[in-house]
Formats: structure tokens, sequence, C-alpha cells
């Protein structure tokens, strides 16, 4: 495994990171057991960076991997929170769940541009607060949006971005591939951690898995790119691909599922349109007292689930 600098922030990762998403309720809903055992299998096998997030609730997945292991990985969690108390309470609950003490990175979850970013200032200040204090060692941001890295790019307090990076695009807000590598490209210039997310699409693009992990793994200001593993053979499968990443396309054939992973709406959706709201992607539409999915624009985050009143959304 290959491991390199995280831009300025002192910490060494694994170039591949442990995307935390997958596990957890708003995907798999392993159990703390059999998601811990998934995580822990990735740390004996050399994957030193996990990414969750408050919104994923796998911090006692995590823990009970490096209670399992003995392992310490880099852990970098986010959260939506925008104020002081709501940035505290998600801390707070990171380090409660995990069971330390502090946390390597803590970002600031989907941000979208300039404004945003300033939106969120008491959140941003108090995560700094902390970082003062040895608490976070870096801060940050999440993003599907060029936007957002280009204003992460040139604000001096954000140490580390968590932007889409895949051959097609897939999820990127506002505008192409190629537009989010020169926003990728400034920030890494000036200094930025940046690890890549959905290098596969969210599992749209595993019919040419092949392709997407040579374009992520040739971007030269990726310094780790999140991928999520569900079961300890594909943790087993894509550390095999990171030790070996010359060779990698000669050992794989395109991944060949037998069913597609899908978001799927329920019969008992209550149409009450919230899930609509909470999609950036634009994916969701009620229409006709039902809501439809646009395949196309879904990128299978899973974190319309997470507004839907009934629980009405999974993905499958």
């Amino acid at each position: 495994m290959e491991y390199r600098q995280l831009g300025h922030t002192g910490l060494t990762v694994s170039r591949l990171c442990f995307g935390g998403l997958v596990i957890g309720p708003l995907q798999k809903n392993l159990s703390v057991e059999e998601g811990g055992d998934v995580i822990a299998e990735a740390l004996r096998l050399g994957i030193t960076f996990i990414d969750t997030a408050d919104l994923y609730d796998t911090y006692q997945h995590i823990k009970r991997a490096m209670d399992i292991t003995g392992i310490r990985p880099v852990i970098a969690s986010k959260s939506y929170a925008y104020d002081k108390e709501g940035a505290k309470k998600s801390v707070d609950r990171a380090l409660s769940e995990l069971g330390l003490d502090g946390i390597d990175c803590f970002l600031m979850h989907e941000q979208e541009s300039e404004h945003t970013i300033r939106g969120h200032r008491e959140a941003l200040d108090y995560y700094l607060d902390l970082k003062r204090q040895g608490v976070i060692k870096a801060v940050g941001i999440s993003t599907h949006h060029i936007a957002a890295v280009k204003a992460a790019a040139n604000t001096p307090e954000i140490d580390i971005i968590h932007p889409i990076t895949n051959i097609k695009g897939l999820g990127i807000c506002d505008g192409t591939m190629e537009e989010m590598l020169a926003a990728i490209k400034e920030a890494h210039d000036n200094g930025k951690a940046i690890y890549g997310m959905k290098p596969f699409g969210g599992g749209n693009l595993l019919y040419s898995f092949k392709e997407c992990l040579e374009f992520v793994t040739t971007i030269p200001y990726l310094h780790s790119v999140a991928v999520g593993m569900q079961s300890i053979e594909e943790v087993r499968m894509n550390v095999e691909l990171f030790n070996d990443l010359e060779n990698a396309s000669e050992k794989i054939q395109d991944y060949q599922p037998a069913n597609k992973k899908k978001l799927h709406v329920d019969f008992w959706c209550e149409k009450c349109g919230e899930c609509v709201k909470r999609c950036k992607q634009k994916a969701l539409l009620l229409k006709d007292d039902k809501v439809s999915v646009d395949y196309d624009k879904c990128v299978l985050c899973g974190y319309c689930s997470s507004s839907c009143p009934s629980f009405a959304l999974k993905i499958y």
C-alpha cells in the first residue's frame, strides 16, 4: 500500500481510504459487529484512513474495528452544523462514540460555494478553536460543487477538501470533470490536502470499474481516494488492486454485479416531498402523486433516506 502526506496537515494516509457511508444505515445497514469486522480487515491490510460523517451513523462500527485490531487510523468526519452549538454537538458525539479525545479531520459537509462557507462561519470558527487546542488536526469541507473547491482553495483556514472525482463527473452540480480537475489542481497548488469521493459514481459506474480506477489513481492532485466497501471480500479486492496499481488493469475485469444497485421508493411513501427538497442532485421529482427517480442523476448517496419520515427510500 502506498502512503502519502495529506497536504500540509502533518498526517500520513493510505492511498486507499475506507469510505464509511456504505456499511451504515443509509445503505447496507450492517450491524456494528458486521461493519466493525469489515473495517477491521481494512485496517489489518494496511488502510490507515477512514472517511465518515455524523449523518452516516458509523462511529460505533469504527470503534469496534479499533478495539478488535488495536489500530488507530486517521479519521475524517463531517457535519452539517452551521453554528457553534451544532458544531459542538457534532464533535462531542464523534469523540464519545469513537472513544477518542481527538479527531484528525473535521469537515463541513456538502458545501456549495464561498457563500455557504460564509454561512457556516460560526461552526468553522469553533472547529478552528478546537484545532488550536489540539482536539482537531485539520479542518475542511466536502463538496459536489466546483465553486466550493475554488472557494476553499483560497480560504487559508481550510486545510482539507473532499470533492467528487470520477471519470464521468457524475454528481458534480455545477460543471464538468475537467473543470473540477482544474479547481482541484489550484487547491493542491495552494497546499490543500485533497481526497476524492465517489470514484465509481456511488456504484453507477461499476460496469467500467477498470477505467474508473485508472482515472482516479492517475490524478496527481489526489492524496487519497475514498472507496465504499461493504464486505471483507470487497476490502481484500480493493487492497490488492491498490497494492499494485501499475498492474491493476491486468488483474481485474470490469465488475459485473448480478443486480445493479438502485434507489427504490417503497409503497408506503407519504409523498411529503422532503426527499425531493433534500436531493441536491435534483434526481427526485414529486409528480402525479408519486416520487420518481431520475437514475441518470442519482449518485446513490442515500442522503434522501435520512430526510424521509417514513423511511420509504432504500438503496439495494
